[in-house]
C-alpha cells in the first residue's frame, strides 16, 4: 500500500475542490446534527430511562445523537469518495490515480478523520448512555477499559474506530489504482460493526430486522456518498479533466443510484413492518418518524428521476449547471434524512400488547413448530435477505449473460448452466429453507449446513464458469475508453491478491485448518448468540471453499494454474483432514456449544451429545461425496486435455504432412543401419527433442461448446507483451 515514492507529477497537481460544494455539505452536516438532536429531545427518547436506569443528563442526550449523525455524515462521504476514485474516474495507463481520483482520495482523508474522531467519542457517550450516568463520570481510561467489551454499542464503535483509522491512513498512502479499491473495500465495511449490533439485532425477528438494516445501510451510503463526490467533482473548475471524469462518473453513478433507491425502498418497508405494525403508523411517534423517512425517500426517488431526464446526459457532456443545482437540493434532503434515520434509531417501537418472546424467539429471532422432519426442513422457509438474495442475484445475473451470448449468436454449454443453478439453489437451501430454519439451534442440522455451503456449493459455482461468461458477455472498453467491469474482473483475476489466495499452501490450511480452529476452540460457542456470526460464518464457509476449488477443477481461468497431478494431490491431502475431523467431532467427550444450546432447551433434542454424533456422521459422509467427485471431474478433465492434445497433433501432422514423424523414423532408421554421422544424429534429436518440449509446454485448454478457449478472454485483457494491464 505504500506507493508514496512514485507517481506521475500531475497526480500531485490536484487542483482546489469547489468551496460552494464543500460548503453545501457541510450545510447538509449540520442539518443532520440539528435534525438528529432535535427529534431525540422532541420525543423525548430516553432508552435508559426505559430500562430502568437514570438519566444520563442532557448532554449525554443531546451529544450522542449529533455526534452520530455527524459520523455518519463523514462515513458515507468517505465511502462515496473513494467510490469515486475506485469506479466512476478512470485511472491513467500507468495504473495511477489522475487528477480526479487523486482529489476523492485526499477528500476521502478528511472525512475519514471526522469519522474517526467521531467514532472514538461515541465510545463513551454510549458507556454514558448505557450506564444511566453522565459522561464526565466515565471518562476514566481504566473504567472505560473495563466497561467497553461488555456493551455492544461501544464496542462495535471501538470496531469502527479503527476501520476509520485503517481508511485515514490507507487514503494518505495510496497513488495507484488497484489500493484504492483495496481502500474502498475497507470503508464499506466500516458500517457493519454498529449495523450488525444496532436495536435492529435484538428482540423478535432480528434475524430479518439485522439483515435488512445492512441492506439499507450500505445502499443509502454508496448512494449519498457517490451523489456528494460527483457534486465536488462537478463543481470543480481547475481540473482540467474534468468533463472527461463527469462523462464518465455521471452515467455510472446514474444506474448505482437507481439500484441503490430500490434496497432502500424494500429494506426500509421490511424493517419497519418488523418494528410497528400498520395500525401503529400514524398512532405513534417511532410511527410517525418512520412515516417522514419514507416521505424522504419517494422524494428522493422523484429527485432521482428529473436527474435522469434533465440532467445526466448534460453533466456528461459537460454542462454541469442543473446538476449541480438539483444536486444540491438532494444532497441536503439525504443528509438530513440521516438525522432523521439517527433519531428513529434512538427511539423505541411502540407497545403493540404481544406477549413476551419465547426463549427461542429472543435467541435465534422466531420460533420453531417442532423437530426438523424431512418435510420441515424441505418447505419450512424463512427467507434469508442477504444470502437468500444474493442467491438469486448470481442466477439471474447468470441467465442474463447467456441471453447476451445468444442474441449474438454464440453459444453456452448447458452443463455449466446447469451446474451454476444448481450452486445457486444449494445456497438458497441451505440459507432460507428449513435447513437454514434450523442450523441456529441445533449443531446436526448446522454441520449440514456447513457442508452444503463449504463443499456442495463451491464445486457447482466453479463448474459453472461465471468469470468465463462475464468475459464474454461484457464489452471490452477499448484503447481510448476508460475500464469497465470487464477490466475489472480481468485485474482482480490477474492481481497479487488473488494469485497469493489460491495457493494451494494457503488455501489447503484454510479449507481443512478452519474447521478445527472454529469448532475445537471457544469461537464457535462464542459466536452462536450473534446473529452476525453466523452471518460471517456462513461467508467463510462459501469463499474458503471457492477458493479451494477455484484453481483445482474451475473453469474459469485462475491466477495459479496447477498442473493434474498437483490438483489430484492437493485434493487427496485433504482428504485424511476431512476425515478426521468428522471422526473426533463423533468420538469427543465434550459437547460443542453445550451452554448455548442447554439455554435453548429443544424438547426434540433431549441429547446434545448424540446430535454432535449425527453432526459429526454428517460431515464424515457428506463430505466425502463431494470430494469424490472433485476426483472424478479432474479425471475427465484430465482425459480431456489428453484428447485435445491427440486433436492438436494430429492436425499440425496434416498440416506439414507429418513431417516430425517422417524425421523420427528417418533418425531411428540411420541409428539402426549405422549410415548416419554423429552430427546428423545430434541434429534430429535435436528436433526430436523440440518437438517434445513444446508438447509438454502446451498449457491445460478448457473448451465451451463452441470451440472457444477460456484463456482467449484473459490475453484480450493483456498488453501488447502478454502482461496484465498495470494496476
Amino acid at each position: 500500500m505504500a506507493q508514496t515514492t512514485a507517481g506521475p507529477p500531475e497526480t500531485r497537481k490536484a487542483g482546489t475542490s469547489s468551496s460552494g460544494a464543500a460548503g453545501l455539505i457541510g450545510l447538509g452536516a449540520g442539518i443532520a446534527m440539528l435534525v438528529a438532536a432535535g427529534l431525540t429531545v422532541l420525543t423525548g427518547a430516553r432508552p435508559a430511562i426505559l430500562l430502568g436506569l437514570p438519566d444520563p443528563g442532557e448532554l449525554t442526550t443531546v451529544a450522542l445523537p449529533a455526534v452520530r449523525s455527524l459520523s455518519e455524515v463523514a462515513m458515507v462521504l468517505t465511502i462515496g469518495f473513494l467510490l469515486s476514485a475506485a469506479f466512476f474516474v478512470p485511472p491513467q495507463k500507468g495504473g495511477y490515480l489522475d487528477v480526479s481520483g487523486y482529489r476523492a482520495v485526499r477528500a476521502a482523508s478528511w472525512t475519514a478523520s471526522a469519522w474517526f474522531v467521531c467514532a472514538v467519542l461515541l465510545v463513551p457517550l454510549n458507556v454514558a448512555d448505557t450506564m444511566g450516568r453522565p459522561v464526565s463520570d466515565v471518562l476514566s481510561p481504566g473504567l472505560l477499559v473495563n466497561l467497553v467489551p461488555k456493551i455492544s454499542a461501544a464496542t462495535a464503535w471501538s470496531l469502527t474506530s479503527v476501520i476509520a483509522l485503517v481508511v485515514l491512513v490507507a487514503c494518505r498512502l495510496v497513488l495507484s489504482w488497484g489500493w484504492t479499491v483495496v481502500a474502498f473495500g475497507l470503508a464499506v465495511a466500516g458500517p457493519l460493526p454498529v449495523s450488525l449490533t444496532g436495536h435492529s439485532a435484538a428482540g423478535g425477528s432480528h434475524d430479518v430486522a439485522t439483515d435488512s438494516l445492512v441492506l439499507h445501510v450500505l445502499g443509502a451510503s454508496l448512494w449519498v456518498g457517490g451523489l456528494a463526490a460527483v457534486l465536488v467533482l462537478a463543481s470543480s473548475r481547475t481540473n482540467r479533466d474534468r468533463a472527461t471524469a463527469l462523462s464518465t462518473a455521471v452515467p455510472r453513478f446514474s444506474a448505482l443510484a437507481l439500484v441503490c433507491w430500490g434496497v432502500l425502498a424494500v429494506t426500509g418497508v421490511v424493517n419497519a413492518l418488523v418494528r410497528v405494525p400498520l395500525s401503529a403508523l400514524f398512532t405513534s411517534g417511532y410511527g410517525a418518524l418512520v412515516v417522514a423517512k419514507s416521505v424522504a425517500l419517494i422524494l428522493l426517488g422523484v429527485l432521482g428521476a428529473l436527474h435522469r431526464r434533465r440532467t445526466v446526459a448534460a453533466a456528461a457532456a459537460g454542462r454541469t449547471k442543473a446538476l449541480v443545482a438539483l444536486g444540491g437540493v438532494e444532497i441536503l434532503l439525504m443528509l438530513g434524512t440521516i438525522g432523521l434515520a439517527v433519531a428513529l434509531g434512538r427511539s423505541a417501537p411502540p407497545d403493540t400488547g404481544a406477549p413476551p418472546p419465547s426463549i427461542t424467539e429472543a435467541v435465534i429471532g422466531y420460533d420453531l413448530d417442532g423437530p426438523p422432519t424431512l418435510m420441515r426442513l424441505l418447505f419450512d422457509w424463512r427467507f434469508s435477505l442477504i444470502y437468500g438474495s444474493l442467491a438469486l442475484l448470481m442466477a439471474a445475473l447468470y441467465v442474463v449473460g447467456i441471453r447476451k451470448l445468444r442474441r449474438r449468436g454464440d453459444s453456452w454449454p448447458v452443463g455449466r448452466t446447469i451446474a451454476w443453478l444448481c450452486g445457486c439453489a444449494v445456497v438458497l437451501l441451505a440459507t432460507s429453507s428449513g435447513v437454514g430454519r434450523y442450523a441456529p439451534s441445533m449443531f446436526s442440522v448446522h454441520m449440514g449446513q456447513h457442508m452444503m455451503l463449504a463443499m456442495l456449493a463451491p464445486i457447482l459455482l466453479v463448474l459453472g464458469g461465471p468469470v468465463t461468461l462475464a468475459l464474454r458477455a461484457l464489452p471490452p472498453a477499448g484503447r481510448d475508453r476508460p475500464d469497465g467491469p470487464r477490466e475489472w474482473i480481468l485485474a482482480a483475476v490477474h492481481s497479487p491478491v488473488a494469485r497469493w489466495l489460491t495457493h494451494p499452501l494457503i488455501t489447503l490450511p484454510l479449507f481443512v485448518g478452519s474447521y478445527y480452529v472454529l469448532y475445537f476452540s471457544s469461537l464457535f460457542e462464542t459466536s452462536l448468540n450473534e446473529h452476525w456470526a453466523h452471518l460471517a460464518m456462513n461467508a467463510h464457509f462459501l469463499l474458503v471453499g471457492w477458493l479451494f476449488f477455484w484453481p483445482l477443477i474451475g473453469i474459469d481461468p485462475s491466477p495459479r494454474r496447477l498442473p493434474a497431478v498437483a490438483r489430484l494431490g492437493v485434493v487427496f491431502a485433504s482428504v485424511p483432514f476431512h476425515a478426521f475431523f468428522g471422526v473426533a467431532l463423533m468420538s469427543s467427550n465434550e459437547i460443542i456449544g453445550g451452554t448455548f444450546y442447554r439455554g435453548l432447551g429443544l424438547p426434540w433434542v433431549p441429547d446434545l451429545m448424540q446430535d454432535q454424533k449425527l453432526g459429526g456422521g454428517l460431515t464424515w459422509a457428506s463430505g466425502e461425496v463431494p470430494l469424490l467427485l472433485v476426483i472424478i471431474v479432474l479425471l475427465i478433465q484430465w482425459s480431456r486435455h489428453d484428447e485435445r492434445s491427440a486433436r492438436r497433433d494430429d492436425r499440425r501432422a496434416d498440416a506439414d504432412d507429418d513431417a516430425d514423424l517422417k524425421a523420427y523414423n528417418a533418425m531411428l532408421n540411420r541409428l539402426a543401419t549405422g549410415t548416419a554421422t554423429s552430427v546428423a544424429n545430434d541434429d534430429d534429436l535435436a528436433k526430436v527433442a523440440a518437438v517434445t518440449v513444446s508438447d509438454e509446454r502446451q498449457p491445460p485448454e478448457t473448451s465451451d461448446a463452441a470451440g472457444e478457449v477460456p484463456g482467449a478472454d484473459v490475453r484480450a485483457g493483456q498488453d501488447e507483451s502478454g502482461a496484465p494491464r498495470p494496476r
